[in-house]
């Protein structure tokens, strides 16, 4: 497998620009999701696997950094990382790179959760799964941690100074 897995090119529509010209956030999100549908189908978890009833990934969490607009018609190259992973989770990392000009736009870090559609909890992917992601995480395991890996929101320097601007 691919280090980091590439995604097959996008091109930014005109319906995904909004009243800054440039992509709309939500669109992001979707890009990013499309994408990663084609790791899991290399995984053997996308949706054909999800039909058949086995099971599913839900997403957990998300995080996504907004680093460089896109506009419309821009060309897109998403890749994934494998940053850890376990029985029932999957630490994904995914970024967006303008593909002519080569700036990184957009990352996005996601944990996905293995859900057994039948039970609709938790549960193990299956043996074969298994195979699969431990050798895209053999692939991934020299590629370097990226910068926004695990990034926390807020304004610590603010904070200081709304505490400073408090009544006493």
């Amino acid at each position: 497998m691919d280090a980091p897995f590439l995604c097959p090119e996008r091109r930014v529509e005109r319906a995904w620009i909004d009243y800054n010209g440039h992509m709309n956030m939500a669109y992001y999100n979707l890009v990013f999701d499309q994408a990663l549908d084609r790791l899991f189908d290399e995984l053997g978890i996308g949706v054909a696997y999800v039909q058949s009833g086995g099971g599913s990934c839900f997403t957990v969490e998300i995080h996504v950094s907004y680093l460089q607009e896109v506009a419309y018609d821009d060309p897109l190259r998403i890749t994934y990382q494998l940053l850890d992973w376990d029985e029932k989770r999957l630490h994904l990392f995914g970024s967006m790179y303008h593909a002519d000009e080569g700036y990184l736009s957009a990352t996005s870090e996601q944990l996905s959760l293995h859900v057994d559609m039948a039970s609709r909890r938790a549960g193990p992917f299956p043996p074969a799964v298994q195979r699969r992601i431990a050798t895209l995480m053999h692939a991934h395991r020299h590629l370097p941690t990226p910068e926004q890996t695990g990034h926390v929101i807020g304004i610590p320097v603010a904070r200081s100074k709304r505490d400073a601007a408090a009544p006493r």
